[in-house]
């Protein structure tokens, strides 16, 4: 399935015709959200973002200036978050949801999103028109789409062994490079009418990579008067942060959509309301981590209506809950609660609406 095959008519990644009429509305769970959670005055989004600028600045630095092992480590640990926290302002800029100006999120969301090297309106195209309008349905929402017994099958063995390590734990950074943002975003298929704002975005996030790779080079020559220094410094500043944050990325979108109790939908029984409401969570992040999160673990009331700003995502989860107390999947984000899903959520029975092992799907031929 390509994005332009699947790329719905609304823009702006909110309820569609088909989400606000007849069964499976979202309508009663937005009613449910009191008005606050929807303001975004300017000064907090930029606030926002000054702060996790600096961080990354400081952890660029840290980077730039020593080359101890016991240093270098923990400074790639805090790029990889602050990265996160600029990307998921990025996201919130995307939405719309993080300044009333259409204009401001635009400028904010392609700066925010340029140390993750993501295009911003390719991100726009796949995130808020497919995956948010589509969430969980078969066929349709690519975001860690599981595959079938019957397609795991028809693999070659090197499609087996790459599936089987991109769906573990460990693999789930090298899943979403691949299949997110390298095949989709950066070099994948553009629908027609979103060709040029896309390739524009590609030109502006390929000069930046460009510039900073040789920039790091230039500094590392400079500083380590060898060629092996000219090498080592883009990939310690740049290479590593980015692999360290597609990794968290990969991690936290896999746990906000595959679980072993939430069911993935055929497109005859998807709704709105079971796509939103049954197909994502609420992780409660342990404290401090929400200075990068910034509160997206949070994620039903997010993909209730992505016109509420980040920070106040809590806000509107509580409603949510003490309306539907019944459907909302709320607990501790734990990093065990993930490895357990990956060892379990490996294929797929989309018609009986529960996970197979690779143990039985071989056993069904």
């Amino acid at each position: 399935m390509t994005l332009a095959a699947a790329a719905p008519e609304t823009d702006d990644g909110s309820t569609t015709r088909e989400g606000r009429e007849g069964a499976g509305s979202l309508l009663p769970v937005i009613r449910a959200i009191p008005p606050e959670a929807y303001d975004n005055p300017t000064w907090r989004g930029l606030a926002y973002v000054l702060r996790d600028l600096a961080v990354y600045a400081a952890a660029v630095a840290g980077l730039l200036l020593t080359n101890h092992p016991l240093v270098v480590v923990p400074l790639w640990v805090l790029a990889g978050l602050a990265i996160s926290g600029l990307f998921v302002v990025g996201h919130d800029a995307a939405h719309g949801a993080l300044f009333a100006s259409k204009r401001l999120n635009g400028v904010v969301g392609r700066l925010a999103m340029l140390p993750s090297f993501h295009v911003y309106e390719g991100w726009i195209l796949g995130h808020n028109r497919v995956h948010h309008q589509y969430t969980v349905r078969q066929g349709f929402d690519f975001v860690w789409h599981p595959y079938t017994a019957e397609q795991y099958r028809a693999m070659s063995r090197f499609q087996r062994l790459r599936h089987r390590f991109e769906w573990s734990w460990l693999g789930a950074g090298a899943y979403y490079t691949r299949e997110v943002w390298w095949n989709r975003m950066m070099v994948g298929e553009v629908p027609k009418r979103f060709v040029e704002p896309i390739h524009r975005d590609r030109r502006l996030v390929w000069s930046w990579f460009v510039v900073v790779v040789a920039a790091t080079a230039a500094f590392g020559w400079v500083d380590g008067g060898s060629l092996l220094a000219a090498v080592w410094t883009p990939v310690k500043v740049v290479v590593v942060p980015f692999l360290a944050f597609q990794f968290i990325i990969g991690s936290v979108v896999h746990v906000h959509h595959i679980a072993p109790d939430i069911r993935w939908w055929p497109r005859r029984e998807w709704t709105k309301f079971k796509g939103q409401m049954e197909g994502t969570t609420i992780l409660r992040a342990a404290p401090g981590l929400n200075l990068f999160f910034h509160w997206i673990m949070v994620h039903i009331p997010h993909h209730v209506d992505v016109r509420i700003p980040m920070y106040r995502l809590e806000l509107a989860a509580e409603a949510i809950k003490e309306a539907f107390p019944d459907t909302v999947h709320d607990e501790k984000l734990r990093f065990r609660d993930f490895i357990a899903n990956t060892r379990v959520c490996k294929l797929y029975d989309f018609e009986a609406g529960h996970w197979l092992s690779y143990r039985e799907a071989l056993a069904e031929a």
